[in-house]
């Protein structure tokens, strides 16, 4: 993500556009405003790298009601997010009125299926709480990934429902790939007039 984050900052001062971050938990954690120029985008980089997040969960609808307050033109918003949350759709709308936002959504594939290795005590993250869960067991293993795979394609429907062009990137393979591919398709629909 901060790396994305570094890549689209620059990119955005390359063209000579403003460059902000929104920094949230489950609760909106730094903000900077929009602005141009090649100190804005060092600043950027340099909140990502050394965030310490004092929120533990994560709020997308709050994230987003707040960009849809502070940022008042239309701008091209990038909402970087594994959207493991949930409850953000009426939010997302909203926001996509206003600004062409664009969804890039980080995948882990080893998130997307559980392995055979027996009784493992998981730790979730956001909230702290512990799960004994046996991964032996075929049914457990199959509702995990019947579970991930139905949020997946709920999250998909949800984008393509709205127009936005969806950026998915996964940890196991390069980000440069997907981003081409979303420029490219950008600069061939303005040469088309679209």
């Amino acid at each position: 993500a901060t790396e994305l984050c570094a890549l689209l900052a620059l990119s955005a001062i390359r063209n000579n556009d403003k460059v902000g971050l929104i920094l949230f938990t489950d609760r909106i954690e730094r903000f900077i405003p929009p602005q141009k120029g090649r100190n804005r985008a060092l600043q950027v980089i340099r909140e990502m790298l050394l965030f310490e997040p004092k929120g533990r969960g994560t709020d997308l609808a709050h994230a987003l009601e707040y960009l849809h307050k502070v940022c008042r033109r239309r701008s091209v918003s990038f909402l970087i997010s594994d959207f493991l949350a949930s409850g953000y759709e009426r939010q997302l709308r909203l926001v996509h009125k206003r600004h062409d936002m664009v969804p890039i959504c980080i995948a882990d594939p080893r998130e997307m299926a559980l392995p055979n290795v027996g009784l493992i005590m998981l730790r979730d993250l956001e909230t702290g709480a512990y799960a004994l869960v046996d991964t032996g067991s075929a049914a457990v293993r199959r509702a995990y990934s019947e579970r991930r795979e139905a949020a997946a394609l709920a999250r998909q429907r949800l984008f393509r429902s709205l127009g936005l062009d969806i950026i998915d990137v996964s940890t196991r393979e390069s980000y440069i790939h997907p981003l081409m591919r979303f420029f490219r398709l950008r600069e061939k629909r303005r040469r088309e007039g679209r």
